[in-house]
C-alpha cells in the first residue's frame, strides 16, 4: 500500500475515531426540494451557537455536541426560501428534523453574481439566451449545457472534452474549432465564442480549459440578435464558477496516462461575517504528454472571484481568469497519398523537438445588478481580455512532396516553417436595463441595451516564414508549377530543391532537431487593426395565459480600421438589422411546445480573416433559421428533455480554394442548408442515477456554388449522425454503499474533408467510443477511476484531408482522488 492511500485512510480513521468519541445530543436529518430530490451543500444552523453542518450528497446532515434546550435551527441554500424550525433537545434522546426548501424563483438574479444553486447534471435557468433570468423550457430556443458535476466525472478538461455531451455539436479539429449543426464556431475571432455570455478572444490553436468554469453552455442557432456577430450553427457560452456564500472547499489530483499530471482546486465562500463579501478561488494545472509524438501540454489556471452584496437592491461580481498555456502546435497527422489513414500510425505528427507554442490569456470581467424596484432593475458588464501568442513551427505546405515531373512522391510532406508573434487586445461593454410592466392583463418584461465590443492587434504582430522550395532569384516559393520549372534550383533528380526539407513519412528520425539558420525566411508583418462593433437592441417577453411571445430587434454596426494607424488605413462600415420572434406554449406543467425565427449576421472583411494569403475582403455571413420543437420535464422535474427540428440557411461561406500556386487561398461559396432534428436528455431519473444524452440527424449541405462540383456535396466536419450517452449510478445502501459506476458511449458518423475541389474529398470514417468510470466515496474522500476509449478504437475526430487528419486519443487510464471539507 502505497504512503499516499495510507495517509489518507488514516485521515478517514481518524475522522470516524472524532465521530463515535463524540459527546453530547446530536440532530439528524434530510434535506429535500418540493419534489423530494436531495439537496446537497444546504447550510443548516443553530441560532446562537456556533454549530452547524453541511448536508452530503444524500440530502443527510447531523450536528453534534448540543447541550439540552430549545433552539432555532435554519436551513438556508441559495436559490431557495429559508426554513426555520423550533426544537427542544432533550437530554439522551436523538432528534431529527427534515427540511423541504421551496424554489425562491422570484430571486433569481439577473446577472449571474453569486454562485449555480443546482447541484448535478441538470441545469433550469440560464441567463445569455435572452439576457433576462430565465427558466430553460420557457425560452424560444434549443440550450444545451454540460454542468461542472458531469466535467468532473468525466475528468475532462477542456471544452473539446466536454462537447461529445451534445447532440449536434462535434470537433473539427484538434484546436478550438467545433462545428455545430454543421457550422464551424472558432477561436481567435470573435463570433460564437462567449464567456459569461460577453463576446471574448480566444486562442485558436488550444482547447479552451475549464478547471474554472461552472458550466457550458451551447445556444442553438444564429444568435446574432442579442450579441451580434455570431455563428450560424450556435455560440458556445463558458460561464465561470461565482463565489458562494456556504464555505466549500474541495482539491483533486488525477494520474493517468501519457504522463497526465492534473491538480484542481476550489476554495468559495464569505470574507466577512454578514456574507455581503464573498470569495471564490479556483486553481488547476495540468502537465501532459499526450498520445501524439513530441506534443505536449502545460496549462495553468489562476481564477479568483469576488462578490459584494452591500444590499439586497445592489450586487458587484468581480473576476479575473488568468491562462498560461506552453506545448507545440500539431497540426495533425499525414498518411502515405493514397487515402488510406492506416498507412501510418495515429501518434505520427510532424513537428521538430525544438518547436513551442507559448499562449497566455488574461479575462477579467466586472458585472453590477441594481433593481431600482421590484420590476426595474440595471445590469451592467464590461470585460478586459488580452491574448498572446508566441510560435515556432514546422508544418506541411497543404502537399506532397512535388517532383520534377509534376507528380508527387506521396511518402514524402512537403514543409514550411512559421516563426510567428502577436498579440491582441479586447475590450466588451454591455448595458441594459430589464423592465416589468402590465399592458392590461397581460405580463411583459421589456430588455433595452446596448452594447459595445472592439478588437484590437496590437504593433509588431509577425511571422517569419521559411518556404519551401528555393528559386533562382534567391526567393522561395510553397509551391513548384512545372510550367515555370526554370525559375526554380533543381536537385541532381531534376526534382525542385527544397529549402525545407520534406517530411519523410518512412523516416524513424524526421522529428529531429532542426538548425533554423539555414534557412532563408521571408518576413510577413501583421498590420495592426482595429474592429468595433455596437448594437442597440429591444427585446420583449409577453405572457398571455398559457403562450410566452418574445419579439426581439437589433441594429448592428460594425467598423473595422484596416492598416491601423497607418498612412494607408482604410476604414470598412457595415450594418444589419436583425430581428427575432419566438414562441412558447405551456401544455402542461411538465411539457412546453416553442418555436423561433431569427437572423443572423458576421462580417468576414480582410482584417476578420487572419491569414494575409487568405485573400477578401468577403462579403458577410448572412443566416436565417427557423426551429420548432418540445421541451419537457420528468420523473418529478429531476429530468429535462428537448426535442427540436431546425433549418439553417447560411449565404458566403469561406472554404479553402485548393488552389495550387496559393494554398491559403480563401473562396466564398453562395448558400449553405442545414437542416435536422435532435434530442438532448439530462438529469437523475433517481436521486443517485444521473444520466446525460442525445441524438442527432444533421443534413448539412452546400445548395449553391459557382463550382458544381461541389452543390449537394455535405458541409466539412458535419455528421450525419451522432449520440452520445453517460449514466452514472451510485449504491446508497447494504455492501457496495458508496460505490458508483459509470458508462458512456458516444457515436459520429462519416464526415468529409475539405470540399472544395474537383476530385474526391477525403473521408473520416464512423466511430463508437466506450468510455467507463468507477467511484468510491468514503466520507470527505472519493476515489474515481476513468477508462476512455475503453475498447481503444482507432479514429478521427476531424480533419481536412490525408495531409491534415486529427486522430482521437487511443484507450486512456485517469485515476483521481478529492477531498471536500
Amino acid at each position: 500500500m502505497n504512503i499516499g492511500l495510507k495517509t489518507v485512510l488514516f485521515i478517514a480513521l481518524m475522522l470516524a475515531g472524532n465521530s463515535i468519541f463524540a459527546q453530547g445530543e446530536r440532530i439528524t436529518g434530510k434535506v429535500s426540494n418540493s419534489n423530494g430530490a436531495p439537496l446537497e451543500f444546504v447550510n443548516i444552523s443553530l441560532r446562537g451557537t456556533n454549530l452547524g453542518a453541511i448536508s452530503n450528497q444524500s440530502g443527510n446532515y447531523t450536528i453534534q455536541d448540543i447541550k439540552s434546550g430549545t433552539y432555532t435551527i435554519t436551513a438556508s441554500f441559495i436559490g431557495f426560501n429559508t426554513v426555520s424550525k423550533e426544537i427542544t433537545i432533550i437530554q439522551g434522546q436523538v432528534s431529527e428534523i427534515d427540511f423541504v426548501l421551496q424554489e425562491n424563483l422570484v430571486g433569481l438574479q439577473t446577472v449571474e453574481i453569486t454562485g449555480r444553486r443546482e447541484i448535478g447534471y441538470d441545469n433550469k435557468e440560464t441567463f445569455s439566451a435572452t439576457k433576462t433570468a430565465a427558466l430553460i423550457k420557457d425560452v424560444p430556443a434549443s440550450i444545451n449545457f454540460v454542468t461542472k458535476e458531469l466535467m468532473l466525472d468525466q475528468v475532462a478538461f477542456t471544452v473539446n472534452d466536454v462537447v461529445k455531451n451534445v447532440a449536434g455539436v462535434n470537433q473539427y479539429s484538434f484546436y478550438n474549432d467545433i462545428t455545430i449543426r454543421g457550422f464551424r464556431v472558432q477561436g481567435q475571432g470573435n463570433s460564437g465564442t462567449l464567456l459569461n455570455g460577453m463576446r471574448t478572444f480566444t486562442s485558436f490553436w488550444k482547447p479552451q480549459l475549464i478547471p474554472h468554469i461552472e458550466r457550458v453552455e451551447v445556444i442553438k442557432g444564429p444568435a446574432s440578435a442579442l450579441f451580434g456577430n455570431a455563428s450560424p450553427g450556435g455560440s458556445i457560452n463558458r460561464v465561470t464558477k461565482k463565489p458562494l456564500a456556504e464555505s466549500r472547499k474541495s482539491i483533486s489530483t488525477t494520474v493517468g496516462s501519457f504522463n497526465t499530471i492534473r491538480t484542481l482546486a476550489d476554495f468559495t465562500g464569505a470574507m466577512s461575517e454578514d456574507k455581503k463579501l464573498l470569495y471564490r478561488l479556483n486553481l488547476g494545472f495540468e502537465n501532459s504528454d499526450g498520445f501524439r509524438d513530441l506534443q505536449f501540454s502545460r496549462n495553468l489556471v489562476i481564477a479568483p472571484s469576488f462578490a459584494f452584496l452591500p444590499t439586497d437592491n445592489t450586487s458587484l461580481n468581480f473576476d479575473i481568469v488568468y491562462q498560461d498555456s506552453k506545448g507545440r502546435l500539431d497540426r495533425g497527422q499525414a498518411a502515405f497519398g493514397n487515402r488510406d489513414l492506416f498507412t501510418t500510425p495515429i501518434s505520427r505528427s510532424l513537428s521538430a523537438v525544438n518547436d513551442y507554442l507559448n499562449e497566455a490569456t488574461i479575462n477579467a470581467t466586472v458585472s453590477l445588478r441594481h433593481n431600482f424596484s421590484e420590476s426595474v432593475s440595471f445590469n451592467s458588464s464590461y470585460q478586459l481580455s488580452s491574448y498572446t501568442e508566441d510560435l515556432l513551427e514546422h508544418r506541411t505546405s497543404n502537399q506532397f512532396a512535388a517532383l520534377g515531373d509534376g507528380s508527387f512522391d506521396n511518402s514524402k510532406v512537403a514543409m514550411r516553417v512559421f516563426y510567428r508573434k502577436r498579440s491582441w487586445n479586447n475590450n466588451a461593454i454591455n448595458n441594459y436595463v430589464n423592465a416589468d410592466y402590465m399592458l392590461g392583463s397581460i405580463k411583459n418584461t421589456m430588455l433595452v441595451g446596448h452594447d459595445y465590443f472592439r478588437q484590437e492587434q496590437l504593433p509588431g504582430g509577425s511571422q517569419l516564414e521559411a518556404r519551401t522550395y528555393l528559386l533562382k532569384n534567391g526567393g522561395t516559393a510553397n509551391a513548384f508549377n512545372r510550367n515555370n520549372a526554370s525559375n526554380y534550383i533543381l536537385d541532381s533528380k531534376g526534382n525542385p530543391a527544397t529549402n525545407v526539407a520534406h517530411f519523410d513519412l518512412t523516416s524513424s528520425i524526421a522529428n529531429g532537431l532542426q538548425d533554423m539558420s539555414k534557412y532563408i525566411y521571408n518576413r510577413v508583418t501583421y498590420n495592426q487593426y482595429l474592429q468595433q462593433s455596437h448594437g442597440i437592441y429591444i427585446q420583449n417577453q409577453s405572457e398571455i395565459g398559457p403562450l410566452k411571445v418574445l419579439l426581439g430587434l437589433r441594429q448592428e454596426y460594425f467598423k473595422d480600421y484596416l492598416n491601423y494607424n497607418s498612412p494607408s488605413e482604410e476604414q470598412i462600415e457595415q450594418k444589419a438589422l436583425l430581428p427575432r420572434v419566438g414562441l412558447v406554449y405551456t401544455a402542461n406543467p411538465n411539457i412546453n411546445f416553442y418555436g423561433t425565427w431569427v437572423k443572423g449576421y458576421q462580417p468576414q472583411d480582410g482584417a476578420s480573416v487572419i491569414n494575409p494569403d487568405a485573400g477578401g475582403p468577403f462579403d458577410p455571413l448572412a443566416s436565417e433559421m427557423l426551429e420548432a420543437g418540445v421541451k419537457s420535464e420528468w420523473f418529478q422535474k429531476r429530468v429535462s428533455a428537448t426535442l427540436s427540428f431546425y433549418q439553417i440557411v447560411e449565404r458566403g461561406g469561406l472554404y479553402n480554394a485548393n488552389d495550387p500556386s496559393n494554398p491559403e487561398r480563401l473562396v466564398q461559396l453562395g448558400e449553405e442548408k442545414s437542416k435536422g432534428v435532435e434530442m438532448n436528455i439530462t438529469g437523475n431519473i433517481l436521486p443517485n442515477w444521473s444520466i446525460v444524452a442525445g441524438y442527432a440527424f444533421n443534413d448539412a449541405k452546400i445548395t449553391k456554388a459557382d463550382d458544381e462540383e461541389v452543390i449537394g456535396r455535405q458541409k466539412p466536419n458535419a455528421p450525419k449522425n451522432t449520440a452520445n450517452i453517460w449514466s452514472k449510478y451510485i449504491f446508497e445502501q447494504g455492501s457496495f454503499k458508496g460505490l458508483g459506476i459509470g458508462f458512456g458511449y458516444n457515436y459520429v458518423s462519416d464526415r468529409l474533408g475539405s470540399i472544395v475541389t474537383a476530385d474526391k474529398p477525403d473521408i473520416f470514417p464512423s466511430y463508437g467510443i466506450v468510455d467507463a468510470a468507477l467511484y468510491y466515496k468514503l466520507d470527505k474522500v472519493q476515489f474515481q477511476v476513468n477508462v476512455n476509449n475503453l475498447l481503444n478504437d482507432i479514429h478521427w475526430v476531424g480533419g481536412y484531408d490525408v495531409l491534415r487528419a486529427f486522430p482521437g486519443s487511443p484507450r486512456s487510464i485517469m485515476t483521481t482522488v478529492s477531498y471536500t471539507f
